[in-house]
């Protein structure tokens, strides 16, 4: 026994280290665990790594104010829209250079990855103007009190305005996962936010020659982080450190390509947008119950994102695999992926709930000690931690449509669930019903719990199959 035992565990840590080291695989043939572990140990580990710089970013910020953290709070709400734009062209990209690798086309998957890049560079330099000029009246639209504009408009104008950074990080990393080289992804996003890190208390509080920026620091940090991490990347792409080398023969616009991308990209960016949107405006009904409150419920979100990430790393892999074995011809093995990791995802999220609905308040304190701020931050985890089950599936399974390059159908579901559902819901309960926040969080758990049921049930119909990308 113990001798197996030990081989068991050689074979894991083989795993592990073939993983993180980018050996070279075939996601189409083989062991399908073995094949969920490979691409998912990557993408757990550069989920975590971007959920610990969002719990480390706002430890440090909580440091500052209360406005401040409830600028990070409003800020990002906004920013979850350029999210859902980086999301949706990633989603595109990583199907169709994951359908290609499956076709053994290299030579397209290496054209798709140029134009999805040079798309996502025109949108960022839109996207960048208009937030830098209009940094303050973003945040009163979002109900941010005029103090809290005064301090923190300079943090909401660098993180608008260096959003390329977050474009281009989020779409040639899903470059990279779509070519199966998640480890690419995972040391490029570990040296962006080791560097977010290191930097985030030298420009928020200073340091020698550098001044204290507060709150803005966090923006200087985090472009100065994910700038770097984009050098990288293109470095990659362009020397041939993964499947993927582009080279200068390949810059040219193709478009056909494009079109095919944008049809895609439509998809997925109008359902990210469906769920951000919810989000923002979940938060601006936050804002109706105080700084404090809202400060409980934006560190909460972070607390939350911390094992969001990893199950999101899971869901990536799920996609992947999609991907490849459709484009393998394999529609059968691509299902199989799906409810495996989709298991093993529900197991990790509900080990996750039972911390989070016994230490909640404890967990928010370390944060922030204002008794307002820890009840309505603990009430949020608890609340929402009801559902995490239900969440797993809820990642996994609209994921595998987007890994098919089927975007409509999440969309759709998003639909249902968050406009006709979540946000009607979160007024009735919390102004009409005069729950306040719970009403917010109740709506929320809800939510994904239908989301997760209809996902699972279109998923079952089987005609992403079908989807030609």
């Amino acid at each position: 026994m113990s001798s197996q035992n030990k081989f068991s565990f050689n074979n894991i840590f083989k795993h592990f280290i073939d993983a993180i080291t980018g050996k070279q695989t075939d996601f189409t043939s083989g062991s399908i665990r073995k094949a969920i572990v490979m691409l998912s140990i990557p993408m757990i580990l550069e989920m975590c790594m971007e959920s610990v710089f969002a719990l480390v970013d706002i430890a440090y910020v909580s440091q500052v104010s209360v406005n401040a953290v409830a600028t990070i709070g409003l800020t990002e709400s906004v920013v979850t829209l350029i999210y859902a734009v980086a999301i949706g062209l990633s989603m595109a990209a990583a199907a169709i250079v994951a359908r290609r690798v499956g076709e053994k086309d290299i030579q397209g998957a290496r054209q798709s990855a140029v134009q999805a890049i040079a798309l996502g560079i025109l949108l960022s330099i839109f996207i960048g103007a208009f937030g830098f000029v209009y940094a303050k009246e973003i945040l009163q639209l979002m109900g941010a009190e005029p103090d809290v504009i005064k301090e923190g408009y300079g943090y909401t104008q660098l993180l608008l305005g260096g959003n390329i950074t977050i474009l281009l990080l989020f779409l040639i990393n899903a470059i990279f996962r779509g070519a199966g080289d998640a480890s690419i992804a995972m040391w490029v996003l570990i040296i962006s936010n080791g560097l977010n890190i290191i930097l985030d208390p030298i420009f928020i509080f200073g340091w020698g020659p550098i001044p204290e920026y507060g709150v803005m620091g966090a923006a200087i940090a985090t472009n100065i982080g994910r700038g770097t991490a984009v050098l990288i990347q293109l470095l990659v792409l362009f020397f041939g450190w993964s499947r993927i080398k582009i080279g200068f023969s390949d810059l040219v616009l193709n478009i056909k390509l494009i079109f095919n991308l944008v049809k895609i990209s439509l998809g997925g960016i109008a359902q990210f947008l469906i769920g951000t949107s919810s989000w923002v405006f979940l938060m601006r009904m936050m804002s109706e119950f105080g700084s404090e409150a809202l400060a409980g419920y934006t560190i909460a979100i972070r607390v939350i994102m911390f094992t969001m990430m990893p199950a999101w790393g899971m869901s990536n892999a799920a996609a992947t695999l999609v991907g490849q074995n459709l484009g393998a011809k394999q529609p059968d093995r691509a299902e199989k992926s799906v409810w495996i990791t989709g298991k093993y995802n529900a197991i990790f999220m509900g080990i996750v709930s039972v911390a989070y609905l016994l230490f909640a308040h404890e967990i928010i304190a370390w944060f922030n000690t204002n008794s307002v701020v820890v009840e309505n931050g603990g009430l949020c985890l608890q609340v929402i931690a009801l559902g995490y089950i239900f969440y797993a599936y809820g990642l996994v399974v609209p994921q595998a449509f987007n890994g098919a390059g089927d975007t409509k159908t999440p969309t759709k579901i998003n639909l249902i669930s968050f406009w006709l559902f979540q946000l009607p819901i979160a007024y009735i309960f919390a102004i009409t019903f005069d729950l306040g926040p719970l009403g917010v969080f109740l709506a929320i758990t809800i939510a994904q719990i239908l989301l997760a049921i209809i996902s699972i049930f279109w998923f079952r119909k089987g005609h992403w199959k079908q989807t030609l990308v």
